[in-house]
């Protein structure tokens, strides 16, 4: 089957060119200003650009477990509908991904019901519960891409320091999510001046900077490569800017929401607001977008964590963690960095796709002859209302909805087949 995209901006080499992309057999295989053959579909991408399909490094698909909230099939639809093609599902399940057939069944589940290639990452201790090492080896032969205990922190120096050594007699990736359960106690928001003005308990950054400083210490010792989920303070990007100074195999992701958002946006009590790490101080936020700039934040994941309404819709303190990122991803941030010129187009697609590709050795995540036509098609002069109604994530825990963003993906393909296309 063949398919040819016409009147179309391709990004190819980090800018937008006027030519026509034929693909062939699933992939790539011409790039020209004109393309003549015959094919069986034709795009017309008029007004539109053509980027490499979207890799998502961190997300959670609640599924199995946790299908109220999302499953494979709606969670890697609304994926699609935000422009992405690859995603790498946590291991925080039920029951948690920590053994083989916990694998396997995701990854039947994605090959059978998936609008985008799914990646395992599996647990990096039993049940992620931080007391003892999981079968990493068995999952690797499994195809699992990392490992994290991710939504969950191994508070034991020692037993991560175990973990890590394993990791790398497998060379796989060690994911962490930052944070000393102790300093951050039963915290709500980032501590300081606006937990203090409207009476919720705060997170110290510390919580945070503190594992972020001994696990880079614990990795350096095994020899591991250690990668940093969602990082949020000034402080933790100098430690990680100190262990690649040092030349330590050391990479950090950060989401959208901490580039765009601050601490402020918690003064309503929306616990649309509410995750973890939260939402820090505006230094904070501007570390991340000149990190980000710089090149220090190796690329930018969504977090995507659904929750449903009825648990969102409580007082803040009993609300969970986590919001919604697929469909808004490159949006906001399209919206709200690179139209404010806070940073280059270049900069936000290349943390969006090949970038992450490199962290965890993943295929994709750029356009040129011969590679998968994974391809996310997006009009950078529509906007977008996310509304309860027509997001695809079976929840709604958005910060952003019911408002109109900058952009819209008019078409999304996986391997030359269209995963989503806008109506």
């Amino acid at each position: 089957m063949k398919t040819i995209i016409k009147n179309a901006q391709i990004y190819l080499d980090g800018k937008l060119e006027a030519k026509e992309l034929l693909i062939d057999d699933k992939r790539i295989a011409r790039i020209a200003e004109k393309i003549s053959d015959k094919a069986d579909n034709i795009i017309d991408a008029a007004g539109a650009c053509v980027f490499p399909g979207f890799i998502d490094i961190h997300t959670h698909l609640r599924d199995p477990g946790h299908t109220y909230k999302e499953d494979i099939s709606s969670g890697t639809q609304s994926a699609a509908r935000g422009g992405f093609t690859s995603i790498c599902a946590m291991p925080n399940t039920d029951p948690v991904t920590d053994n083989i057939a916990s694998v396997e069944y995701i990854q039947l589940r994605a090959k059978e019901h998936g609008s985008a290639r799914v990646y395992v990452i599996g647990a990096l201790t039993k049940q992620s519960k931080g007391e003892e090492i999981s079968e990493m080896a068995t999952m690797k032969s499994g195809g699992i891409v990392a490992v994290s205990d991710d939504g969950w922190c191994v508070q034991n120096a020692r037993l991560m320091l175990s973990c890590l050594r394993y990791a790398a007699n497998f060379d796989i990736p060690v994911i962490i999510h930052p944070e000393d359960y102790a300093l951050a106690g039963n915290g709500q928001i980032n501590s300081g001046r606006v937990s203090t003005r409207i009476g919720l308990s705060g997170i110290t950054a510390l919580a945070e900077e503190v594992i972020i400083a001994r696990d880079i210490m614990l990795a350096e010792s095994a020899g591991a490569r250690l990668h940093i989920a969602h990082i949020s303070t000034a402080r933790s990007l100098q430690l990680v800017r100190e262990a690649k100074e040092r030349g330590l195999p050391v990479t950090c992701e950060v989401t959208p929401h901490h580039l765009v958002l601050t601490d402020e946006a918690c003064l309503n009590f929306d616990t649309n607001t509410k995750m973890k790490p939260p939402l820090r101080c505006e230094n904070d936020r501007l570390a991340c977008v000149q990190a980000l700039k710089d090149g220090l934040i190796d690329c930018i994941a969504t977090d995507h964590a659904p929750h449903a309404d009825f648990e969102k819709e409580r007082e803040y303190d009993h609300a969970p963690f986590g919001i919604i990122g697929f469909e808004t991803a490159f949006g906001i941030l399209y919206d709200r960095l690179v139209k404010s010129e806070a940073i280059e187009l270049s900069t936000l697609v290349d943390n969006l796709s090949i970038k992450p590709a490199r962290v965890l050795n993943l295929p994709g995540g750029e356009i040129k002859i011969g590679v998968k036509a994974d391809l996310t098609i997006i009009d950078l002069n529509a906007s977008t209302t996310h509304t309860k109604e027509n997001i695809l994530s079976k929840s709604k825990n958005t910060p952003w909805l019911d408002q109109a963003i900058a952009s819209r993906v008019k078409c999304t393909m996986k391997s030359g087949i269209i995963t989503y296309r806008d109506e």
